[in-house]
C-alpha cells in the first residue's frame, strides 16, 4: 500500500498524503476496512517526518475517512453508509477545524436572546402537572395563526428530527414504499431504512421535486412523500407555488401523505408554499424553531390529519408524554414579542446575504452552485472526497455529498452550511473553488 500511496502523491506534505489516500479510496483501490500503513512505516517509505503523516491522519479522521484503533491500527471507514448510518458521516469532529461549514447550525450571534424573555415570564407558569394538555393553548393559538393551511390537528415535539421519527413510526411499516427527494437529509434516510421502507428517490429542479419522476414513482403506491418545501437541505431549493399545487393534485384521492419538513422556517425570510393549502387531508407539516429561535429550545410544531396526530400524541404518552410546558411558554413569549420577531427577520436577511455572496463568488470562479435559500449550499466538485480532504487541510470543514444521496451516483458534490460564515468570504470562496476543481488550494488558511 505504501507504493500505491507514493504513486498518487503530488507533494510530500500532510495535505498531499491525505489527498493521495482519498483518491485511492474514491477509485476503489483502497476499500472499507482496509488497514493503512503505520505512521512510522509510511513516513520511512516516503522520506518524510512522522509528524507529517500524523497530520495527514488527523485531516482524514476529521471527516470520518479513517478510524484508529489500538488493536486494529488505522483502517478505512465506509465511504457511504456504514453501521453508524449516513448521519454520522456528515459533521466533522468538533474542534478539529478552524472554520466548520459542515453543519447546519445557525449563527449564535444572530439568534434572539432568551434572557430578556425569561425575565418577562409571569410567576405562575404551570410546571407541576402530569395531566394538563400537551400543547399550551396560547402556543396553539399562535401556531394556528402562522400555520400555512387550515384543518390541521396540532401538537409539539422535541425538534424536527423527533417529529420525523415519530411520523415515520406512525406511517411506515416494513416493506412500505416512501418517496423522498434526492438528495435529502441523511438522518431521514437512516430512519426510513430502520423502518424497513422501500425508498424511491426523485431528483430536484429549481422549483422542487421533479414532476415526471414523481408521477412515475406514484405508480408504486407510496404511503408517504417526504419533502422539504422551504430551504431544502442540502440544496437550498425552495418549492414553488405551482409545484406544491401539482404535488397536491397527485395525492388527492390517494392514501399517500405528504410529510413536509420545514426545518429552517423563520430563518429563511421567504414564505412557504405548502401542499396542505390544496390537500390538507393528505398533508403532515413540521415547523421547527431551532434555526430561527435557538437549537437548544428543542421544539417543533407538528400538524396534520386528526388520526395521525392523535396516534402520535397517545404513543408519546408512553414515553416523554409532553414537551416541557416551560419551554413552550418561552417559545410563545418569543413568538409574540415584536423585538424578537425583528431580530429573526434580520437574521434571515443576513443569511440570505451570506449565501448570495458566497454563491456569486463561487459562480464567478466557475463552480456550479444550486440556486436556493437558507443555510445550506449544494456545490458541484470534481471529486467530493478529494475536495473534503483538501479543504480540511486548509482549515475548512464541509460535508461530503454521498450521505445525502439515496443511491450511489457519479455526481460529486459537497454541502456547505453558511451559518458560521461571517468573515473571509473571498479567501473561503477561492479555497473552495480550488478544491472543487481538484486544484491544490493556493490561498493561505
Amino acid at each position: 500500500m505504501e507504493r500505491q500511496i507514493e504513486a498518487r502523491l503530488e507533494e510530500r506534505s500532510a495535505q498531499g498524503i491525505a489527498v493521495a489516500i482519498g483518491s485511492l479510496i474514491t477509485d476503489g483501490q483502497i476499500g472499507s476496512g482496509d488497514k493503512l500503513p503505520t505512521v512510522r512505516s509510511l513516513a520511512a517509505h516516503l522520506g518524510v517526518s512522522a509528524n507529517t503523516v500524523s497530520d495527514a491522519w488527523r485531516v482524514l479522521q476529521a471527516h470520518g475517512t479513517i478510524t484508529t484503533d489500538r488493536r486494529r491500527g488505522t483502517t478505512v471507514r465506509a465511504t457511504r453508509v456504514g453501521p453508524g448510518g449516513r448521519y454520522w458521516q456528515v459533521p466533522v469532529e468538533p474542534g478539529t477545524i478552524d472554520l466548520d461549514l459542515s453543519t447546519g447550525t445557525p449563527d449564535r450571534n444572530l439568534l434572539p436572546p432568551v434572557g430578556p424573555v425569561l425575565q418577562r415570564l409571569h410567576a405562575d407558569v404551570a410546571v407541576t402537572s402530569y395531566v394538563d394538555p400537551p400543547l399550551l393553548a396560547a402556543l396553539e393559538d399562535e401556531l394556528r395563526r402562522r400555520w400555512p393551511y387550515d384543518q390541521a390537528s396540532l401538537t409539539v415535539v422535541d425538534g424536527a428530527q423527533d417529529a420525523l421519527d415519530r411520523v415515520i413510526r406512525e406511517l411506515v411499516g416494513l416493506g412500505d414504499t416512501v418517496i423522498v427527494e434526492d438528495p435529502t437529509f441523511p438522518p431521514l434516510l437512516d430512519m426510513l431504512e430502520l423502518a424497513g421502507a422501500r425508498i424511491i428517490g426523485v431528483p430536484l429542479n429549481d422549483e422542487g421535486p421533479d414532476l415526471p419522476s414523481l408521477r412515475a414513482a406514484m405508480d408504486s403506491g407510496p404511503v408517504a412523500i417526504l419533502t422539504q418545501p422551504r430551504a431544502h437541505n442540502p440544496t437550498g431549493v425552495h418549492t414553488s407555488a405551482d409545484r406544491a399545487r401539482a404535488i397536491a393534485e397527485l395525492v388527492l384521492g390517494t392514501r399517500t401523505l405528504v410529510v413536509e419538513d420545514d426545518h429552517s422556517a423563520g430563518a429563511t425570510g421567504v414564505p412557504i408554499n405548502s401542499v396542505g393549502e390544496h390537500a390538507p387531508d393528505n398533508t403532515v407539516h413540521i415547523h421547527s424553531f431551532s434555526k430561527s429561535h435557538g437549537p437548544d429550545l428543542r421544539i417543533a410544531a407538528l400538524g396534520g390529519p386528526v388520526k395521525v396526530i392523535d396516534n402520535i400524541v397517545r404513543r408519546r404518552q408512553l414515553g416523554p408524554s409532553w414537551t416541557s410546558r416551560l419551554i413552550q411558554e418561552i417559545l410563545v413569549t418569543m413568538l409574540t414579542d415584536p423585538t424578537t420577531e425583528e431580530l429573526v427577520a434580520k437574521a434571515a436577511a443576513a443569511y440570505r446575504r451570506r449565501r448570495d455572496d458566497l454563491a456569486g463568488r463561487l459562480t464567478d470562479l466557475g463552480v456550479s452552485v444550486q440556486p436556493g435559500v437558507g443555510l445550506n449550499m449544494w456545490v458541484a466538485v470534481d471529486d467530493e472526497l478529494r475536495a473534503v480532504v483538501a479543504l480540511a487541510a486548509h482549515g475548512i470543514g464541509v460535508a461530503p455529498g454521498g450521505p445525502f444521496r439515496v443511491d450511489p451516483t457519479t455526481d460529486q458534490h459537497i454541502r456547505i452550511s453558511i451559518g458560521s460564515l461571517h468573515r473571509d468570504l473571498e479567501r473561503v470562496a477561492k479555497t473552495i473553488a480550488d478544491a472543487a476543481h481538484g486544484r491544490r488550494p493556493t490561498v493561505a488558511s
